[in-house]
This record gives C-alpha cells, structure tokens and sequence, in this order.
C-alpha cells in the first residue's frame, strides 16, 4: 500500500529588488532579518488558505536579478523567519495553555461557592428574592467558566494549525527567477512530491 504524499503548494512573489524582501528596518544581515510586513503577509495569507499538513514551493520573481545567485540568501531567510514564527507561535500556545489551566481553576473553585451558597439560599427560605439571588449565583458561576472553555474548545488548535503552515514554510524550497512582463504574484494549488 502506498502512501499519499502532502500537497505542494506554490507561492509566487513579485519584487524589484532582493532588498525588497527584507524589512529595511531591521540592522541585521539579510539571513537573519525580518521579512517585510508586504511580503510576509502576503506568503502567510496565502499558505494559510492550504491545507495545515501542506508542503510549499516558494518561486520570487526579481526584476532586478543580481549579478550573484540570491537563492541561497533568500532561501535562509524565508526559512530562518518562519521558523521564529513557528517557535514564537509555539510559546504563545504554552501560554495560552498555562491560562487555560489558571482560568479553569479559578472557574471551578468560583462555581463550587456559587453553587454551595445558592444550595445554601434554597435550603433558607423560598422568598422571591432569595430565589433570584440564588439563580443569579448559579448563572454567575457558570458564566466564570466561559473563559476556560473558550481556550479549551476554540483558542488552541487555530495555533497548532499556524504552527504546522509556519513549520512547513520553515522548510519550504525555495526558487529565485527572473520576473518577465507577465510574472504576476500569486499561489497555485500543485499536487505532488515536494
């Protein structure tokens, strides 16, 4: 039995120069520099539209083309940045985690005393006002469970799953062309091996 190997996406990216790719505000050499925030955002919006167990081919069409072969130098960058992302992203989800299990805590041990004191309230008296204060601590303590179960039910895996593209782009291969005229910047959807 063979197995399916993941989907190659290919993103194509347009830039007149290889410095357009970097952040100018970043001192650091090339290798190491942020992406710009255009070219960043336009690799992630589109890696994120595929499939999180995806593979990408990244093609950079210069127009400008350097006497030096650039794919080296970009390739270590594209590859150096989303690997930050993906350990930063990483950190973000233990911490997020770390709240989940603080706000869990807290929402239990809150929604045992509110229960306790409206079992306390019905067992009192049967006033109206005693049963509105006796709901209102039943609801008040399940309404401090909210936060845990947002983090628990919903925050988490849209992190894992930005964590898997950026570890993907992180590998991604990496090809540098020279842009012609009808080179526009864009993703194709390719099936095959990376």
């Amino acid at each position: 039995m063979t197995g399916s190997h993941p989907p190659v996406h290919q993103i194509e990216v347009r830039i007149s120069e290889v410095s357009e790719l970097f952040n100018s505000m970043d001192p650091t050499p090339f290798h190491h520099r942020d992406l710009d925030t255009d070219a960043e955002e336009f690799i992630e919006s589109w890696a994120l539209e595929f499939p999180q167990d995806s593979h990408f081919r990244i093609i950079i069409h210069i127009e400008n083309l350097p006497a030096e072969d650039p794919t080296p130098l970009m390739a270590e960058a594209i590859h150096n940045y989303f690997d930050y992302k993906s350990t930063l992203t990483k950190r973000n989800l233990r911490v997020l985690l770390l709240e989940g299990r603080t706000s869990l805590l807290i929402g239990l041990g809150f929604l045992a005393l509110c229960l306790l004191g409206a079992d306390i309230l019905g067992g009192i008296s049967t006033s109206t006002y005693l049963r509105v204060v006796k709901e209102s601590l039943t609801i008040g303590g399940w309404v401090a469970m909210w936060r845990p179960m947002q983090i628990f039910l919903y925050e988490w895996w849209p992190l894992v799953r930005r964590i898997r593209i950026y570890r993907n782009l992180g590998r991604a291969a990496v090809q540098v062309s020279l842009a012609t005229p009808g080179t526009h910047a864009r993703a194709t959807n390719n099936q095959g091996n990376r």
